[in-house]
């Protein structure tokens, strides 16, 4: 059995959610109330649980897992960094750019859990990891709502 598809298409998977990961400790770092600071810490480690188990799989295809977040995500935090020194960010600001990657994730996801190529196994770890991405970016969308409804 070729496992090369199923491999690659978790390592995208795992420089997602480690950009999220990433993404998550920046926003913890912006954000202007401890509630936030807190959950943002606390979905940043469980982005980082999410990509050790992917990447376990990975392992266990074996393949060699990706262990760092893609480059481009790195420009995007870089960007927003800046644009958020400008703007004097406030919650709200911190919210929408979360929520936005949130977007991005959970499209990653059901992207791949509707790849008809990918191995029952490997769909079954996605699905996993795909509960925690939901619960996250349900979440932020909620968050996000609540601020620009007040």
């Amino acid at each position: 059995m070729n496992n090369e598809h199923d491999i690659k298409t978790l390592n995208s998977l795992i420089e997602t959610t480690l950009d999220s990961a990433d993404g998550y400790a920046e926003a913890a770092k912006d954000a202007k109330s401890e509630p936030l600071v807190s959950l943002f810490r606390a979905r940043s480690g469980e982005r980082r649980t999410a990509a050790s188990a992917l990447q376990n799989c990975v392992r266990s295809l074996g393949g060699k897992p990706e262990d760092d977040g893609t480059v481009l995500a790195s420009a995007h935090r870089m960007f927003v960094n800046l644009r958020t020194s400008l703007t004097k960010a406030d919650n709200k600001a911190v919210v929408d750019e979360v929520e936005r990657g949130e977007d991005h994730i959970k499209a990653k996801f059901e992207d791949a859990m509707k790849d008809d190529e990918i191995s029952p196994h490997t769909l079954s770890v996605i699905a996993d990891v795909y509960t925690s991405v939901r619960s996250g970016h349900d979440q932020m969308r909620d968050i996000k709502q609540a601020f620009h409804a007040s």
